[in-house]
C-alpha cells in the first residue's frame, strides 16, 4: 500500500507542470541570464517606408549590466501583462464574440446539414469534414472547441461502416489543418504578424496553398485508413471500441436545422471577415479596429438570433472567461522578454545565436528556426503565448539573418500547429480522444505517419519561403 503511494506520489512530481507554472520558471531563468550573459545592445532605426522598427546589422555593442533582483521577478511578471494589455483585452473580446457566434447554434446547423447530404457519398464524406473543419480552424482558431462534434463524426463515421478513430480524426484533423495554415487566424498568425510588425493576415497566398496541401494529404491519409476499417472491420485500431458499438443508420431529425438565424449570422460572418480584410489591407487596421470590429460582429449576431442586450452580455462573458487562461498566458509569456529587456541581455541572446548560425547555409537556418518553434510547442501548447514568446528574438534574429519577418512567421506557426495533435498536453487532442473513448496510445500509432509527413511538408514551405524571399 505504501509503495503504491509513493509510486503515485512520484508520478505527481513527473507530470508535465502548468503552463504558467513553465512561463514563470522561464521568466525566472532569464533572470538568471541577466548575471550570466554579457549585457549588449543593437542600434535601431525606424524604416520610413514600412513604419518598422529594425536593428543595424554591426551595431551591437556592450551596454552596462543591469541584472533583475528577485523583486523584479513579480514585477516583470505585472508588466508583461500591463506591456501586453492591448493584445490580452484583443484576445478576450474575440473570445467573447465568438462564443455568441457558437451559442447561436450555426456551426451545429451547418454541420447536420453537410451530414445530411453527404451521408451516402461513402469516403468522399471524409475531405468534406476535413475542410469544412478546415474553416473553423483558419479563421476563428477553432481547437478545443472541436470536441463537441466529435460525437456527430464518429456517428456518421459508423454509419459508412468506418470507425471512431476515422469519425473523431475528420473533425480533429480538419480543424488542426486550418489552425496551421492560420489563413485569418488571429490567436496564432495574426498575433505572430502583430509582433513582427508586418500587416496582420499578409501573405495569405502562400499559406492557402499550404492549406490546400494539408487536408489533400490528410484526407488521402485518412480515406485509406478508413477503406481498409471497411473492407475488413479487425483492421482498426479501435475494434474494441467497435465490437460494442451498435450498427444503425443517423437518424439526422435530431440534427438541428438552417434556421434564419443561421443564415443571418453567417451573412454577418462573411461580412465581418471582408471588412477585415479591406481594413487590414488598405486602411492600416491594428488592434483596437480589429477588436471594436470583433465586438460589433458578436452584437449583430447576437441581434439576428434574437437576443436581448442582457443575452448578449452573458454569453459575451461565458466567451472571455473561458479563454482568460490563453489570454494570461500572453502576460506571463512577454515577462521574459520583460527581464531579458531590463537586464540588457535580449540583444546579446540574438547576437549570440546570429553568430551560431550565420555560418551555415540559409536553408539550414530557417529550418533551426522551424525546429526551435517545434520544441518550443511541447512546453507552451497555446499557439498566442507561444507567439508572445518566441517571436520578440525570432523576429530581430531574422533580421540579422536576412530572412524575412513573413518567412520567420511561417515558421513559428507551422512549429506551434503540427505537434498539437499529438502533445499530451494538447487540451484540443485529449478532449476530442476523451469523447470519443478512444485511448491516447491508440491516437499515437495512428497520427505518427501523418505527423512525420506534415513535418517534412513544414520544413520544404519554409525552405521554399526562404528561397522566394516571402513577403
Amino acid at each position: 500500500m505504501d509503495s503504491t503511494a509513493a509510486q503515485n506520489e512520484k508520478k505527481k512530481w513527473l507530470k508535465m507542470p502548468h503552463t504558467f507554472v513553465i512561463l514563470i520558471i522561464l521568466t525566472l531563468i532569464a533572470g538568471i541570464l541577466t548575471y550570466v550573459v554579457p549585457a549588449g545592445e543593437f542600434e535601431r532605426v525606424e524604416d520610413e517606408a514600412s513604419g518598422r522598427t529594425l536593428l543595424v546589422p554591426g551595431s551591437y555593442g556592450a551596454v552596462e549590466s543591469n541584472p533583475v533582483t528577485l523583486w523584479d521577478i513579480p514585477k516583470s511578471i505585472v508588466g508583461g501583462l500591463v506591456d501586453s494589455a492591448d493584445i490580452v483585452f484583443f484576445i478576450l473580446i474575440i473570445g467573447g464574440a465568438f462564443h455568441i457566434i457558437t451559442s447561436t447554434g450555426t456551426i451545429e446547423a451547418i454541420t447536420g446539414r453537410v451530414a445530411r447530404a453527404f451521408a451516402d457519398k461513402g469516403l468522399w464524406v471524409i475531405p468534406v469534414f476535413i475542410t469544412l473543419f478546415s474553416v473553423g480552424g483558419f479563421t476563428m482558431g477553432m481547437s478545443t472547441e472541436v470536441m463537441v462534434f466529435v460525437p456527430i463524426g464518429i456517428a456518421i463515421a459508423r454509419a459508412l461502416r468506418f470507425d471512431a478513430l476515422t469519425g473523431t480524426a475528420m473533425i480533429s484533423l480538419g480543424a488542426s489543418c486550418g489552425f496551421t495554415a492560420g489563413l485569418l487566424n488571429p490567436f496564432n498568425v495574426g498575433l505572430a504578424q502583430a509582433i513582427a510588425q508586418i500587416p496582420v493576415f499578409s501573405g495569405l497566398w502562400l499559406r492557402a496553398i499550404i492549406l490546400v496541401v494539408l487536408i489533400l494529404v490528410t484526407s488521402l491519409y485518412l480515406m485509406r485508413y478508413a477503406a481498409k476499417v471497411k473492407k475488413n472491420p479487425e483492421q482498426s485500431l479501435v475494434y474494441e471500441l467497435e465490437k460494442g458499438a451498435e450498427e444503425k443508420e443517423l437518424d439526422f431529425s435530431d440534427l438541428p436545422p438552417m434556421r434564419l438565424k443561421h443564415y443571418l449570422t453567417l451573412l454577418t460572418i462573411a461580412t465581418g471577415f471582408a471588412l477585415l480584410i479591406w481594413g487590414v489591407s488598405t486602411q492600416d487596421w491594428w488592434m483596437e479596429e480589429l477588436a471594436a470590429l470583433f465586438l460589433s460582429m458578436g452584437v449583430v449576431v447576437g441581434c439576428c438570433a434574437g437576443y436581448g442586450p442582457s443575452r448578449i452580455a452573458s454569453e459575451f462573458v461565458k466567451g472571455a472567461s473561458a479563454i482568460t487562461y490563453g489570454a494570461l498566458i500572453i502576460g506571463l509569456a512577454r515577462s521574459i522578454v520583460v527581464v531579458l529587456d531590463h537586464g540588457n541581455v535580449i540583444d546579446s541572446i540574438v547576437y549570440g545565436l546570429s553568430m551560431l548560425v550565420g555560418e551555415l547555409p540559409a536553408s539550414v537556418q530557417v529550418l533551426g528556426m522551424y525546429a526551435f518553434q517545434n520544441i518550443m510547442n511541447v512546453f507552451i501548447t497555446s499557439g498566442s503565448g507561444m507567439a508572445a514568446t518566441t517571436m520578440p528574438i525570432m523576429v530581430p534574429l531574422s533580421d540579422l539573418l536576412g530572412i524575412t519577418r513573413q518567412t520567420t512567421v511561417l515558421a513559428f506557426q507551422l512549429g506551434d500547429g503540427f505537434s498539437n495533435m499529438i502533445l499530451p498536453t494538447s487540451s484540443a487532442l485529449m478532449g476530442s480522444l476523451a469523447v470519443s473513448g478512444i485511448p491516447y496510445q491508440k491516437w499515437v500509432r495512428f497520427f505518427w505517419p501523418l505527423l512525420a509527413i506534415w513535418f517534412v511538408l513544414g520544413a520544404v514551405f519554409v525552405v521554399v519561403a526562404q528561397a522566394v524571399g516571402y513577403h
